[in-house]
């Protein structure tokens, strides 16, 4: 093994740089792992075009540092580990291994009291420079990460998509979806395809998909929507109140990140209803605040991250539940970051694109 490996170094908005770094060395409980792929997130987008929340408007980017490397949601093998490491994680240097987004302190008010996803210092990977993320050819996973074990029989690129199938599942979770619910998921991107699979195992009476893509929507079909909807051809909203006798969806999944996508869930929804929130926006939103409260009396959650989640959702990829092969779409060399970059960025040419490091890269 050489000394140095490629990596991917943010200096900037819009300046992304491919570098040659030296490996990591791992300190006392963590590991050295080999990046087989990782996934490029919605959020690694909005970041990479200065989204105001992660730079802000000061000299001190407030939620991204200069010079790491990005890449949050990824799967790789184990090369180096000592005994801290393996006791705590029940792993062993050639196991392929993901870890959750977030790095928790273990020490804060929300680790105290079990809520780590919500941890105060909030270290998540390809953000921090104390965590670099997976666009390189070598990560350390810190002594405090958590960490599950992925099958070796499953694409690489499929594995790494634990991360967004989690949290994913966590908005499901969030929704407390019951039986003869009408749920409508807007979005059939990574996340939304992910909800869609996730309201269906709660069994509702209808998962309605919402797209502006066919081919999505066909997607959406295959992993569980029973009823899709092009919202450029279609009135969503007709669609939903003649299916339930005027009064609207029980539950609204938002994934889009798109403003409309927000009163178009406050819309739809019947009194009393359930929104979830988890799409990642560019700006701020504004919708009329009198429909969640004196006209509907809405229960508006958030959700982030994927909590107690990911044991479910490897098992869900491993599986077959999910037609990987559709949704993994786009599977680049590491040195063509800036493609998959833009493959995210237009929108209806992929679902999901992943970036393979060096000895991983397709021939």
């Amino acid at each position: 093994m050489t000394n140095t490996m490629q990596a991917v170094v943010i200096y900037g908005r819009e300046d992304y740089r491919l570098e040659q770094l030296p490996i990591p060395v791992p300190g006392p409980g963590e590991a050295l792992v080999k990046v087989q792929a990782v996934g490029i997130c919605a959020s690694d987008l909005k970041c990479y075009h200065g989204a105001h929340m992660y730079w802000g408007d000061g000299p001190v980017p407030p939620n991204v540092d200069l010079q790491v490397t990005p890449g949050h949601e990824f799967v790789g093998e184990i090369v180096a580990i000592d005994d801290q490491g393996r006791e705590r994680w029940g792993v062993d240097a050639g196991d392929r291994v993901v870890s959750e987004q977030i790095v928790p302190c273990w020490k804060c008010r929300y680790c105290q009291r079990g809520q780590y996803w919500m941890c105060a210092p909030h270290r998540i990977y390809g953000f921090r420079r104390v965590v670099n993320g997976a666009m390189a050819e070598y990560m350390i996973y810190p002594a405090d990460a958590i960490v599950h074990k992925v099958s070796k029989d499953i694409p690489a690129a499929h594995a790494a998509f634990a991360e967004p199938l989690s949290c994913a599942l966590h908005a499901v979770e969030r929704a407390q979806i019951s039986f003869g619910d009408v749920v409508v998921v807007a979005g059939c991107g990574p996340i939304g395809l992910g909800m869609i699979a996730g309201a269906r195992a709660k069994s509702p009476a209808h998962v309605i998909a919402l797209d502006l893509a066919p081919a999505k929507l066909d997607l959406a079909r295959a992993c569980g929507a029973d009823i899709v909807v092009n919202i450029t051809e279609e009135n969503a909203e007709q669609i939903v109140r003649d299916l339930t006798d005027g009064y609207g969806a029980d539950v609204y999944l938002e994934a889009t990140g798109h403003p409309s996508a927000v009163s178009q869930g406050l819309n739809l929804l019947r009194k009393l209803g359930r929104y979830v929130e988890y799409g990642i926006f560019a700006n701020e939103v504004s919708v009329d605040w009198s429909i969640i409260s004196d006209v509907k009396e809405l229960d508006v959650l958030g959700a982030h991250l994927g909590p107690h989640c990911w044991p479910t959702a490897i098992k869900m990829i491993e599986s077959g539940t999910l037609p990987m092969d559709r949704i993994c779409t786009h599977q680049l060399p590491l040195n063509e970051f800036q493609k998959g970059l833009d493959l995210v960025g237009s929108g209806s040419e992929s679902v999901k694109v992943s970036l393979l490091p060096p000895s991983s890269a397709p021939e």
